[in-house]
């Protein structure tokens, strides 16, 4: 197993480890990562790794098998032997841009209240698709909307449920292509907002910026039609 160390802080940018194991592939597993795996339509993280006879550019970062992290080199190189430490770097603004779109669209589900079919996370844009049969009646209000919830400086938190509370609160889950992250017996939900002041409550296994005032303003891009009840609905930063 690979101890996540994106979930506990989203803003380590660097961190020591252990490599476990390489893949057929060329791979490397790690005892610990910093890079975020590609998961729930958010790309991995990118950046690279250092150790005392080399250094390395680290194209993505994956799920491997169980519960563990598999960092993808740019290029086929010599990988670090089993067992050596490494040092591990992200390339940062790339994941803080990832971070505020993730969370834009996190609020793009509430101003849009309809069940999600799948989504995409970018650097400089994503989307949602959602089940509609019907055009956005007012694209301008959406995104004024949205700007607003934004702005509100809302921070952004995560907890821990229970599979089991999970299933018997169904509304909190908004996917309906993407299951929540499952098999643990807990359930990571990422908040937004406090008490009362919560505009979003889901689960999510991805990371985000704490406070919604790190987003900046964003605009609606394209709408389009892809299917019968299927709509997609782009944001870029503005």
């Amino acid at each position: 197993m690979t101890k996540l160390l994106f979930r506990d802080d989203a803003y380590l940018r660097t961190a020591l480890s252990s490599v476990i194991a390489h893949t057929g592939e060329g791979g490397i597993l790690v005892d610990a990562s910093v890079f975020y795996p590609t998961s729930g339509g958010q790309p991995g993280d990118s950046g690279t790794i250092k150790w005392d006879a080399g250094e390395m550019e680290i194209a993505t970062a994956v799920k491997g098998p169980g519960e563990t992290v598999v960092l993808v080199p740019a290029e086929p190189a010599g990988l670090p032997p089993l067992g050596t430490q490494i040092t591990q770097n992200i390339h940062w603004d790339r994941r803080h841009r990832l971070m505020r779109m993730h969370t834009t669209l996190h609020l793009l589900s509430v101003v849009i209240d309809r069940p999600v079919t799948g989504g995409a996370i970018g650097t400089d844009r994503g989307r949602l698709d959602f089940d509609m049969d019907s055009p956005l009646e007012d694209k301008s209000e959406v995104e004024e909307t949205l700007n607003k919830l934004i702005a509100c400086n809302f921070p952004v938190s995560s907890e821990w449920i229970t599979e089991g509370d999970l299933a018997a609160q169904p509304d909190l889950v908004k996917t309906m292509s993407v299951a929540p992250p499952k098999g643990a017996g807990r359930v990571r939900l990422v908040r937004i907002g406090e008490g009362e002041n919560t505009a979003d409550l889901q689960p999510c296994g991805g990371t985000h910026v704490i406070n919604t005032d790190e987003i900046g303003p964003i605009k609606l891009g394209k709408l389009e039609k892809k299917g019968r009840q299927n709509r997609r609905v782009q944001v870029l930063f503005a």
